[in-house]
């Protein structure tokens, strides 16, 4: 009897079709991906550390209200809108103004020289009274200053 011995065949896994469906995922997912061009950025505008910090306002103006009270050169209300403590006259209109300006080399304040001021007077406000909060205005060194419309 002839025993045929059979030759021991190769063991191994099929390679072509494992690369065609690497290759199919490969473009499932080129195609299924949202690509970025960069991560977005929040701006972020950091004061500048110095013992005499300066924190400036946003352009928002600064609104004086002048009324008029009586018929004399000095009878005439002055209102801040916004937080700020009363002013009952021009001189401390001028006062705050100063106080609260700030300088060009550190010094510190809530308003530059350009902050946009806005003085709205009252239908009934006499015109003497408002330029008279305009020339208070003036007097403490603001270049940006408005008058509005009586109200």
């Amino acid at each position: 009897m002839i025993v045929r011995r059979r030759k021991a065949g190769t063991i191994g896994v099929n390679l072509t079709s494992m690369i065609d469906v690497v290759f199919l995922l490969l473009i499932y997912f080129m195609v299924a991906t949202e690509f970025k061009t960069a991560e977005e950025s929040f701006p972020m505008d950091l004061p500048l550390r110095d013992y005499r910090q300066t924190i400036q306002l946003d352009s928002e103006p600064l609104v004086i209200f002048v009324e008029s009270a009586g018929d004399k050169k000095s009878d005439f209300r002055v209102r801040l809108d916004g937080p700020w403590d009363p002013v009952s006259s021009i001189e401390e209109l001028v006062l705050f103004l100063r106080s609260n300006k700030a300088g060009r080399f550190g010094a510190s304040g809530l308003f530059t020289e350009t902050h946009p001021i806005l003085i709205r007077p009252t239908k009934e406000t006499r015109w003497g009274h408002t330029i008279a909060a305009y020339n208070a205005v003036v007097r403490a060194k603001y270049v940006n200053i408005t008058l509005d419309e009586p109200s």
